[in-house]
């Protein structure tokens, strides 16, 4: 077998690392650019919340089940209701939420201390990979069943907007 060596310029292998840096940047790029932070949206107004805001504001810390990962999970967030307060003054009567995943939903019924918007699990913040950056959870979910999902619908991940309807 011959081997015949292929001489290439310096310039081409710069070329070439830069192509593969390129290449890295842009995977890994919208993941860490895009999730800086949670757009909450009153009527016209929109404002960002930074997720570092989210992390120091987020006091509590729980364990729970989490039915989807089969397994207990440390959560850490904010009770939801107070939050909204904090954003829109009261209670809106129903939110439209958009996620990363461009998933939407409008609910009502958020007038409840049981809900959390969690931002860290297990310690780590989370991120667009683990379901995050911010989740919407139940801290009680009473005596439903874990073992189906379905109960646990109203569970909201990879939350990027929550629009106040009134």
């Amino acid at each position: 077998m011959n081997v015949v060596a292929l001489h290439r310029s310096p310039w081409g292998r710069v070329r070439d690392r830069l192509a593969c840096a390129l290449i890295v940047v842009g995977i890994t790029l919208p993941a860490t650019a895009f999730a800086q932070a949670l757009n909450m949206i009153n009527r016209d107004v929109t404002q960002k919340v930074a997720l570092s805001d989210l992390h120091a504001m987020s006091d509590t810390t729980f364990t729970l089940y989490d039915p989807y990962q089969g397994r207990e999970v440390e959560m850490q967030g904010v009770e939801f209701r107070a939050f909204l307060i904090e954003q829109f003054g009261e209670v809106p009567p129903a939110l439209h939420f958009t996620a990363w995943d461009d998933y939407e939903v409008t609910l009502e019924g958020w007038d409840d201390p049981n809900w959390y918007l969690v931002s860290s699990e297990d310690g780590d913040p989370l991120t667009i990979r683990t379901r995050g950056p911010v989740r919407l959870v139940e801290r009680d979910y009473g005596d439903r069943d874990v073992e189906n999902l379905r109960e646990f619908n109203d569970w909201i991940w990879m939350i990027r907007s929550i629009e106040a309807k009134w």
